[in-house]
Order: C-alpha cells, then structure tokens, then sequence
C-alpha cells in the first residue's frame, strides 16, 4: 500500500506506508487430516508426500557442527520440557517417559553421529496431517512449518518424517505410515535413520498429547489420542526383528507381494531396483539407458547385494522386520541372507513367487510400457532369467513359502507364517 496517509492505494508508485499480503485459500477438505477421516485420503497421496518430503530434506541447508541444533544434550532437553508439562496433565504418561529418556541416553552416539553426517537440517519441524494438504492442482505438500522457534526446525530429517508416520498411526491408519516410511526411504535411503526412528516417534507422541490437554475441546489434536498412541509404539518395538526375501523371476509378484506385506506387518523393504540405482546416484524411476550407465553387470550386482546385506542388517538391529524385494535366483545370494539372520538370531523365510509364462510376460511388458516402476526388466531379460534361475531346493523348504500370485493371497496368514516361521510349501487362498 503507498500513497500519502490521507489517499493511500494498492501498488503503484510511491513510498510504501503498509504491506498487504494476498493469501490463497486451501481448497475445502483439502487437509490430510480432513481427507483421512472422510476416507478421501490415497495411497497415491501418500507417495506424492513422501518423494515431496525427500526432495525439501535432500535440499534443506545442515546445521553447523558447532550449533547446539539437534545435538544430544538438545535432544534431550527437549524431551525433558515435554515430560515435564505432561507430568502435571498425566500421571500415567510417566513409563513412557521413562522408556523416552532411556532410548535418548542409548542413543547419545547414534544421536551425535546423525548430526556429524549431516541429518540434522532447517526442516519443517511440525508434520502432522493437519499441516499436509493436496493443493487443487494435485499436488501434495506440506504447509505452516515452524518459525518461532529455530530449535524447534532445526532437527533430524527422520524427527520430521516420524512425526507423519506417528500421526498416520494415532489416528488408525497404520499401513499408510508404513508406505510413507517405505517411500521416503527408496527415495531418501536414509535407512541409517531407523536406529532413532521410533524413538522420535513417540517423542512426537507425546509432543501432541501435550497439544491436546491445550486444546478445547473438539480441536484435532485433542480428539486423537496420542498418549495411547505412544505406548503402542513402544509395545510396537518389543514384537523383534525377522527377515524375508522375496524370490522370484521377473513378472512373478514379488514387489507386490512385499509392498502389500509391508503394509500389514510394519516391516521394512529394501528394494534391489531402487539399491542397485542408487549405487550409480540414479533416482528410483531413472532410466540407467538415459543415464549411460550398466546397472547389470557382475560387478554392478555383487555391490548390489552387499549393499542389500548392510543396510538389512542395520535394519534388523534397529528392531524392524525387513523384507528384501530382489529376484535371488541363485542358491548363494539366498544363503548368505539366511546366514545374517542366523548370526542376528532371527525367523528367516523365503517367499517363492510364481506365475504362468503367459502371466510372467504380459506383466513384464505392461510395467516396461509404462515406465513408472524402477525395474528395468524386458523381455529378453526374463527369458535369460528362465533359463538361469535356480529355484529353490528341496533342503530350502523348510524356510521356504510358496506364492502362486496369480491367485488371490492370505496376506495375515503369510505374515503369521513369517512371524511364527515356516514348516509348510504353500500359503495361497
């Protein structure tokens, strides 16, 4: 606004006396919050925020070495703060208190480590669902970040993350936390993270049950019940750690069959597609031809499944199962994984996919048609497949779960069968 105090008008020329700002309005019911309770909220939606989320993080600027952001000691007071004002609220919010400060002095290397790598950035610092929205354009993004507190946005990309997956959980919809979590990650590969995920999470947990006793009655935060939310991730991390692998030609249903297990048994995947183009800094849905690069040569695939092998194990030992979405059509690559979780002392199974020929081909060809998967998989290479793989042997049945994925699938009793371990061939509907 310019022009003398007397006539003062909207742009033009002249010394400015005020500033006006012009604010778009959120299209009505475009809030996750808002879309989730009206059962308007889309896997789709989910992936478009969690590669949108893995852009601003990869982007944001990391904290000094010598700023006190995002440090254990800062961690920790921050923690405190939060317990200490619930305490008043809630006698019963003291166990999980105490397992919070527990996890935050266990994790005091972990926690200063993250900061030394460069995890802690300028970030959102308050993701829930109520501050995600789809725009009217389709897109999906994440709105109001904070402002009044550096501290408060100065934090792990993983703190900023968990706090979506807790509040997709809190509010009875685990299996979309886990997609989101299983989508950042391919894009991220931040699998290093989930050392302090959970611990974040109920962190943040306890950050919106504090919201909630401040808020009257019928807002959103005091309508979810975060408290409650928090002991079931704490119970969430006492279920321990197990290992699958998926096996199967190319066509044959494994990423389905591990993105739908994922979902239900709130398990970690690791996706060879995705691994093996990160170790030449492509994107999952980059093209290795456009690249110039050769994703499949022996080499490519030894550092391929070594990389598997690491970021697996670091998996387990942060207490997720682990699902590893690769063919492992050779007898070797499927003992050494069998190996890990015998050194880990965890359930180890092989899922078996199968299908027709006919089916193998169609799928292969309709996926490369496409293009919007990060398998590369042709024709050709499912034909060398055929002839190369070495399916699992009778001495492997013992581990091993037959899929016929051209059927429908039991997915609850496939998990139970991997949960508990397997002593049967087959597990289809």
């Amino acid at each position: 606004m310019a022009g003398p105090v007397s006539a003062p008008h909207l742009g033009g020329e002249g010394t400015p006396i005020d500033h006006a700002v012009c604010m778009r309005r959120f299209p009505a019911g475009a809030l996750l919050s808002q879309r989730l309770a009206e059962g308007r909220l889309l896997p789709e939606h989910i992936d478009a925020l969690a590669l949108r989320l893995a852009q601003f993080h990869a982007a944001a600027p990391h904290a000094a070495p010598q700023s006190p952001f995002g440090s254990p000691a800062s961690v920790e007071s921050r923690l405190q703060a939060v317990l200490d004002q619930l305490a008043a609220q809630h006698a019963d919010a003291s166990p999980v208190g105490a397992w919070a400060l527990a996890r935050c002095a266990a994790l005091h290397e972990v926690l200063a480590q993250r900061k030394a790598d460069g995890a802690v950035r300028e970030v959102h610092g308050d993701l829930h669902l109520a501050n995600t929205v789809v725009l009217a354009d389709g897109e999906v993004t994440a709105f109001d970040c904070i402002e009044f507190d550096p501290a408060l946005r100065w934090i792990d990309v993983m703190e900023d993350i968990a706090f979506t997956c807790m509040d997709l959980k809190a509010r009875g919809r685990p299996e979309l936390a886990w997609r989101l979590l299983d989508a950042y990650l391919q894009h991220s590969g931040d699998h290093a993270g989930l050392q302090v995920l959970r611990f974040y999470e109920v962190g943040r947990a306890l950050v919106r049950a504090l919201v909630g006793q401040l808020t009257p009655p019928g807002g959103s935060a005091a309508a979810v019940d975060y408290l409650a939310c928090a002991r079931r991730l704490v119970q969430e991390g006492d279920r321990g750690p197990r290992l699958a692998l998926t096996c199967g030609v190319s066509g044959s249903g494994k990423s389905v069959l591990a993105a739908q297990l994922l979902e239900v048994t709130g398990a970690v995947r690791l996706r060879s597609d995705v691994e093996r183009k990160r170790l030449f800094g492509l994107a999952p849905l980059h093209r290795s031809r456009e690249a110039g690069v050769d994703l499949y040569t022996a080499e490519a695939t030894q550092r391929t499944f070594e990389q598997l092998r690491e970021r697996a194990q670091r998996a387990l030992q942060a207490g997720y199962p682990v699902i590893v979405d690769a063919a492992f059509l050779r007898r070797a690559e499927r003992d050494r994984f069998r190996q890990l979780a015998g050194e880990l002392g965890v359930p180890f199974v092989v899922f078996h996919c199968t299908a027709g020929l006919r089916t193998l081909r169609e799928r292969v060809a309709d996926r490369a048609a496409v293009g919007a998967d990060p398998s590369e998989a042709t024709p050709e290479v499912l034909a060398r497949q055929l002839e190369q793989q070495e399916a699992p042997a009778a001495d492997e049945g013992t581990w091993t779960l037959q899929v016929d994925t051209e059927r429908s699938l039991d997915l609850a009793a496939l998990s139970a069968r991997w949960r508990d371990g397997s002593d049967a061939p087959a597990c289809t509907a």
